[in-house]
């Protein structure tokens, strides 16, 4: 099974090789308009793969407000391409087939059904001089402890914008910017992958932790260019 992993794309949409599963993890325009939403739309109904899962960003304001014309505060038409699973403190469930190794050593080949428990969730951390336009969904350890409470145990996949605390999180002034409260959920979950971005300067690396692989699928580096690779997990 291929499940293939970007995030921070600002605006930057490349292709994809398709596959099985593909999880966007924010921050999908450079200048966060419906137009561009519009295009990001287009160019993830075209990727090949059987599930794509998205969650939002501190990028995303107008999926913070949840309405596709920012100027009707009624209107609250589905902005996401509906080929893409958005979630928000939500989880989903990626169903699969693999070979009954087993039965094949006797000559049979059958397979079993199998599914991915995965839940997403969009924020990161509230810190001081942040841009106005680039705070959906950002908060204090407080706030973000609350929504990560509510994770169930038993996820193979959690998806989030930030990276936890010390891991994948380092910033180019050697600072620490993921959440202490998404580390110890982390280890109180402990999912088989927490695939995140957010922190463009550790963008195509990962961790291996005792239970759990840390992934920063950040597309872009700290420069806003498109350089890091897509991370690809082959199950």
């Amino acid at each position: 099974m291929i499940i293939d992993c970007i995030g921070c794309l600002h605006g930057q949409y490349p292709k994809l090789e398709g596959g099985d599963l593909l999880i966007v993890t924010g921050d999908l325009t450079a200048r966060h308009t419906i137009n561009e939403i519009d295009e990001f739309n287009n160019w993830i109904f075209n990727q090949r793969y059987r599930k794509k899962i998205l969650i939002a960003g501190n990028h995303d304001d107008i999926l913070e407000m949840g309405v596709f014309d920012i100027n009707d505060p009624q209107d609250n038409t589905v902005i996401i391409d509906p080929s893409c699973d958005y979630l928000c403190n939500s989880g989903t469930e990626f169903e699969y087939e693999e070979d009954d190794i087993e039965l094949e050593e006797c000559g049979i080949h059958p397979t079993v059904d199998k599914s991915l428990k995965i839940w997403g969730t969009p924020h990161s951390l509230l810190f001081e001089g942040v841009n106005p336009r680039c705070n959906a969904f950002m908060g204090t350890e407080e706030e973000l402890k609350k929504e990560y409470d509510k994770i169930p145990e038993g996820i193979d996949i959690l998806i989030s914008h930030t990276p936890p605390y010390g891991i994948l999180d380092m910033n180019k002034h050697g600072e620490h910017c993921g959440s202490i409260s998404l580390r110890e959920t982390m280890f109180r979950v402990k999912p088989k992958y927490l695939i995140c971005s957010h922190i463009h300067e550790q963008g195509g690396k990962e961790i291996d932790l005792v239970m759990t692989k840390v992934i920063n699928c950040s597309y872009v580096n700290e420069r806003y260019q498109p350089v890091n690779k897509v991370m690809r997990i082959s199950l």
